[in-house]
């Protein structure tokens, strides 16, 4: 066993220098099936966290350049208005991972992921599971932060590294601390560093990091800070960085399981907090070069979310401030580009490219100053808004766009009709017939949830034809209803409904995205595990 960890070590080390309840689905003429091409199709599954959808220079980013994100997008399909099922980790993982709504997997917030099995929280089956149940072997590295016991079937060696209650998931804090100790151990701090909460190494702070003003006015800058609250640039060197790591194990796993049916998830930490970027990537996104988000002077004072607003240090307000966040923001993400492209390379060493089902996406997105606030858990384009390709050579056809707006609960339906998988129930549907263009794009419209504060914040989102509607929970209130337009104000600026009315010029805009949250409960009640 020993050895067989070394073997691993010195590898990464090396490497760092289901058809769904409505049917969707079609077929394109001229399309190879994956069984012409030898065997089952394997499934490559790539996630960050907390990237929001404009992060691309494919999505139109004139600063951020993501060549690798880039050509994945342009060689299969790119979703242009992809939406979390919830925009906080925990429900949006658990959702994508079953296909089922947060109401239905129950898991309303980070702390579900932490539940025992007997609690009945996300009682149905992942897709890896019903993967590993036809044959596949199953890996998983990197961030979990879903409940912990669907977790066991992966037997690879992060996940048997130890199980920790913290938001990495399965092992992977533990897996990855094994690795950097040896290869860049805890050290002293130097003039104006600090030590991080999640790697207990140095970094040194922007001026938007909370302990940052504390040490510039001379009080103590040793105090515990929340991940988001910690900005800068981190002193570990770029190739022994938490995203050479996890993209290390994924070509590692590529590379032991080639000769067989394969279902690999490389799951990113970044561009979540902390967000600490290496030199190396900080120097490419320089703060002064950033651009400030157009809402972030936003008063918000016909939104839903005024309190969020109210709570957000006003450094999130602050133009100059932001431009640091973007800075690390931006680095962490060029970073994972990178290593994305890595991972896509080993994938055509290996010969694998024409039979492997690609999917690139993120669990939610991030503020970054837009309205003045930072982190997720609201409506907002920004937050609840994610990038999204599928690549699937012979099946997918290359430089197709999707611009109805979808869920990303949706892939487990779309995973399993692809991989050719027996029709399982879910709440989402088979993005397949959207894809090649035989479910009609003007039909579609996508809601997405909040359940863990129904009294202070909205509780569903309803999206179609550019028109988006935040509805509270009808016990709630004082939580006001919002409209906005995104074909005239992409930027959520005007409340259409703001008086608390909904006046005659808008009514008709609201019955009608009513009406598509009314179906949408009755569709996904018969699919109530």
């Amino acid at each position: 066993m020993k050895k067989n960890l070394q073997n691993r070590r010195e590898f990464l080390k090396a490497a760092a220098m289901s058809v769904a309840v409505t049917d969707l689905s079609g077929c394109s003429e001229g399309l190879q099936s994956s069984a012409s091409k030898g065997g089952k199709p394997n499934l490559l599954f790539i996630m960050t966290d907390q990237q929001r959808f404009d992060t691309l220079s494919y999505a139109g980013n004139k600063i951020l350049n993501t060549p690798n994100l880039d050509n994945l997008a342009r060689q299969g399909v790119y979703f242009e208005k992809t939406y979390t099922q919830c925009a906080v980790c925990g429900p949006a993982r658990a959702s994508m991972l079953t296909g089922h709504t947060v109401a239905h997997t129950k898991v309303i917030s980070n702390k579900k992921a932490y539940v025992p099995e007997d609690t009945g929280v996300m009682p149905m089956k992942t897709y890896d599971e019903i993967l590993s149940e036809n044959g596949y072997e199953c890996e998983y590295y990197g961030k979990w932060h879903a409940p912990i016991f669907r977790a066991r079937l992966y037997k690879n060696p992060v996940t048997m590294a130890g199980i920790h209650k913290t938001e990495l998931g399965p092992g992977h804090k533990k897996a990855y601390m094994q690795y950097l100790n040896p290869l860049y151990p805890d050290r002293e701090l130097k003039k104006g560093e600090l030590k991080d909460t999640l790697t207990d190494r140095p970094y040194l702070p922007d001026p938007i990091d909370r302990r940052f003003d504390l040490k510039k006015k001379g009080k103590d800058s040793n105090i515990k800070v929340g991940q988001s609250d910690i900005h800068g640039t981190t002193k570990i060197p770029a190739q022994y960085h938490m995203p050479a790591f996890e993209a290390g194990e994924a070509i590692h796993a590529l590379e032991k399981l080639k000769d067989k049916p394969l279902s690999i998830t490389c799951s990113f930490h970044h561009p979540h907090p902390p967000y600490l970027a290496t030199e190396k990537y900080i120097k490419m996104y320089p703060p002064e070069k950033m651009v400030s988000p157009m809402n972030i002077n936003d008063g918000m004072a016909d939104s839903p979310y005024i309190n969020m607003k109210k709570r957000t240090d006003e450094k999130y307000s602050d133009p100059k401030m932001i431009q640091y966040f973007m800075s690390e923001y931006y680095a962490l993400i060029k970073e994972i580009d990178d290593w994305v492209g890595q991972i896509l390379n080993k994938l055509d060493e290996l010969g694998l490219t024409d039979n492997t089902l690609v999917i690139f996406t993120s669990d939610h997105g991030e503020m970054l100053g837009s309205h003045g606030m930072r982190g997720k858990f609201c409506f907002y384009e920004e937050s609840s808004h994610v990038p999204m390709m599928i690549r699937f050579p012979g099946r997918i056809k290359p430089g197709t766009k999707v611009k109805a707006p979808v869920s990303n609960m949706d892939l487990f339906a779309t995973i399993l009709d692809y991989l050719d998988m027996p029709p399982h129930p879910s709440d989402g549907s088979s993005l397949r017939g959207l894809i090649e263009g035989t479910f009609n794009e003007d039909d579609t419209y996508v809601v997405t949830e909040w359940l863990s504060d129904l009294q202070g914040k909205p509780s569903h989102m309803v999206l179609k034809d550019g028109w988006k509607l935040m509805r509270p929970h009808p016990s709630a209130k004082k939580v006001k209803k919002a409209l906005y337009n995104l074909n005239d104000d992409p930027h959520e600026l005007k409340n259409l409904v703001a008086d608390g009315a909904d006046s005659k010029a808008y009514a008709v805009k609201v019955t009608e995205l009513e009406t598509c949250f009314q179906d949408w409960i009755m569709r996904t009640s018969l699919n109530r595990h």
